[in-house]
């Protein structure tokens, strides 16, 4: 009797129309559509996962430069003033502090100033 691999293509067929579900078109039925479709949007997830950070991380500077304009200095400087203040807190946390408690995001304003101004 001849083998012809029937449960090992249908699993993997199987698993590729799993993740082709909810395609346009044919590229959820098709199997070489679906194939090159799946390829195509794995790899973009991956690169996308990637950027996302990427894209976090922008929002937390802008975050950062609104709440630093507000106290009459810009986000270049504001960083400036905290590194040679040697306060080591990361954009993330200075983006929390100026939303949910202004009034400490006032104070790393008013050392950061009081820092550069030292060394001017």
């Amino acid at each position: 009797m001849r083998i012809k691999y029937s449960v090992a293509r249908n699993k993997r067929k199987k698993r590729i129309f799993k993740l082709s579900k909810g395609y346009y078109g044919d590229k959820k039925h098709r199997l070489r559509m679906a194939i090159q479709q799946v390829a195509k949007s794995l790899t973009a997830a991956y690169t996308h996962r990637k950027d996302k950070k990427g894209a976090v991380r922008q929002m937390w500077i802008v975050r950062l430069n609104a709440a630093t304009r507000e106290e009459g200095m810009t986000y270049s400087t504001f960083i400036n003033g905290l590194k040679k203040a040697n306060v080591l807190l990361n954009r993330k946390m200075l983006s929390e502090i100026a939303i949910k408690d202004p009034a400490s995001f006032t104070r790393l304003v008013a050392l950061a100033k009081a820092s550069l101004t030292k060394t001017s």
